[in-house]
């Protein structure tokens, strides 16, 4: 399934080849695939000069069918997750520093490299991860970004108590990680919609209510993960002197003008981007020794667009996820 046009807003079934690794690369059988909102952006062309045409997808669990000859790390056979960042120049200032997520030349799953919404995929096998064996491919799948961002926006948070605005794919994932580490997470969902209050609770939120709604307490940090740049405004509102509100999106809309005094005392506004190997490497290490339980809802890989449509329109409760 392939996005054929710039902005397109849904991707068409195409027949293509199988692709061949190259001497870094491996070729995968694409076993399951989350849908993300970054798909979404890339398909609707929130997102700039996507390669056309592309295959979208960067939750991708996979089994290994073949091995470039320079591969030395994964073998024929084993199951791998490949994420959104799947190249890096390892040679720039950033990556020189560790901070290959802001690499320059970086080139990313279902974007500029073909993803997982396919039978086969090739990935650079230096950017892919061994999964945590207690989870199937399907669920499995929304930890390979839902996860890997949610976790890199989350380490930037401080404090007990954790304001989450958007309480969908990441959001459930990450509360259930602060929860295993003793942590309060409050979360803040679209006014009415009751479904999500009752997910955030079920999932382990101390408290769930409106974005429009005040906590029952002051928020030591808070994460935005819904695409809604009036959320930023809102959430330093709701966090103490010395808190971090943490933009986790790569698109938001624009950041209303807001007063001083909202920033003042030492708050902070940050962003994330992208995610590293490293972040991968930990994450999946919680991953293996948390309880958590990803909640996704299975699709056709021909019913991709369904998929991106019942994200767009908020119809879902955790994860969508293409089985080929």
């Amino acid at each position: 399934m392939a996005l054929t046009r710039p902005g397109l807003g849904r991707v068409e079934a195409v027949e293509i080849d199988r692709p061949t690794p190259g001497a870094a690369d491996v070729l995968v059988r694409v076993l399951a695939c989350g849908v993300c909102r970054t798909d979404l952006h890339v398909v609707d062309g929130d997102l700039p000069d996507p390669t056309i045409p592309i295959v979208p997808g960067h939750e991708i669990v996979g089994r290994i069918e073949a091995v470039g000859r320079d591969v030395s790390n994964h073998a024929v056979g084993d199951r791998v997750g490949i994420p959104w960042l799947g190249w890096a120049c390892g040679v720039c200032e950033f990556c020189r520093r560790q901070r290959e997520n802001l690499c320059r030349r970086a080139r990313y799953t279902g974007y500029q490299i073909n993803g997982g919404y396919a039978e086969y995929a090739v990935a650079d096998a230096s950017f892919c991860f061994p999964l945590p064996g207690k989870y199937d491919d399907l669920h499995a799948a929304p930890l390979l970004c839902a996860g890997l961002i949610g976790y890199r926006a989350y380490r930037m948070t401080a404090g007990t108590r954790i304001g989450v605005y958007g309480f969908g794919a990441a959001a459930h994932i990450i509360t259930q990680v602060a929860v295993h580490q003793n942590r309060e997470v409050y979360a803040f969902v679209s006014p009415g919609d009751d479904r999500a209050v009752a997910f955030a609770r079920e999932v382990g939120a101390t408290w769930a209510g409106y974005s429009n709604q005040s906590p029952p307490a002051p928020l030591d940090s808070a994460i935005i993960f819904a695409p809604v740049g009036a959320l930023v405004p809102e959430a330093l509102s709701r966090v103490v002197p010395g808190g971090v509100v943490v933009c986790a999106g790569i698109h938001m809309s624009d950041i209303p003008s807001f007063p001083y005094r909202l920033l003042w005392e030492e708050r902070t506004i940050r962003s994330v981007a992208n995610l590293t190997r490293e972040d991968a490497r930990e994450f999946m290490t919680i991953a293996a020794d948390a309880p958590l339980r990803t909640h996704v809802r299975e699709y056709a890989l021909l019913d991709a667009n369904q998929a991106l449509d019942d994200l767009r329109k908020g119809r879902l409760s955790g994860a969508a996820v293409l089985v080929p």
